[in-house]
């Protein structure tokens, strides 16, 4: 029987430069999971995710996900890694001097795209998917903060990710918006994909209770209700 686990840390580790951050890891997460990363501003969480899409390197322990093994990943190995991972950034992080097209466009070309029909065809999907179908046209600063989030999670979406890593996608949005973007990711996990998002907003705990795990005095703890902080 296939095993549904997608993220696997074992006793883990992590370290920003020589600083322990968290310690003693351990963590299984499966498909299609809807997961909360808690903890106080400076407590793991980012360098957490950082070591999920090899940006830190795991030193101490043994970890996986999508497929790939952290402890023994080559560089050169890593976009492969990337292209199996939807990362979303509060900041969106969009290229401001071309549209949500092109934007799109400019990351299908990076992943290894070449067929033009199969591109646009894939944008537009995307875009459709996070409900913002009409709008590949505009530039960034033409759209809300909750449309360029949107643009920022189907980029995630281009390469049909096995895992979304989210961190704090609602930090500069409004509630109301902030709801729309939890219920798109939501939405996203029912399709299989694991979804874990970052966050200190304990409303959206309350509205969408799901699993969390909580950074803490340089521990993670895993809980499977939702805990405020």
């Amino acid at each position: 029987m296939e095993s549904t686990t997608i993220i696997q840390l074992n006793n883990v580790s992590i370290f920003q430069v020589h600083n322990l951050v968290l310690s003693k890891v351990t963590l299984n997460i499966d498909k299609g999971e809807f997961v909360y990363l808690v903890g106080k501003t400076g407590s793991g969480k980012s360098s957490l995710l950082k070591t999920l899409y090899a940006d830190l390197p795991l030193t101490q322990g043994e970890g996986s996900i999508a497929g790939f093994n952290l402890k023994t990943i080559k560089r050169k190995e890593i976009p492969y890694l990337r292209r199996k991972l939807g990362i979303v950034f509060q900041d969106f992080q969009l290229l401001t001097d071309r549209t949500i097209n092109d934007n799109l466009l400019f990351v299908l070309r990076a992943t290894g795209w070449k067929n033009k029909q199969q591109m646009q065809e894939r944008i537009q999907s995307v875009l459709d998917k996070v409900g913002i179908a009409t709008k590949g046209h505009k530039m960034p600063h033409e759209l809300s903060g909750g449309e360029q989030q949107r643009v920022a999670i189907a980029r995630a979406l281009l390469n049909n990710p096995e895992v979304i890593l989210a961190d704090e996608p609602t930090g500069n949005l409004d509630p109301e918006t902030s709801e729309g973007i939890i219920k798109l990711l939501l939405d996203i996990s029912r399709t299989g994909c694991a979804v874990i998002i970052a966050t200190h907003d304990f409303i959206i705990f309350k509205k969408f209770p799901s699993r969390s795990i909580r950074c803490e005095n340089g521990e993670v703890i895993d809980g499977h209700v939702p805990v405020i902080v």
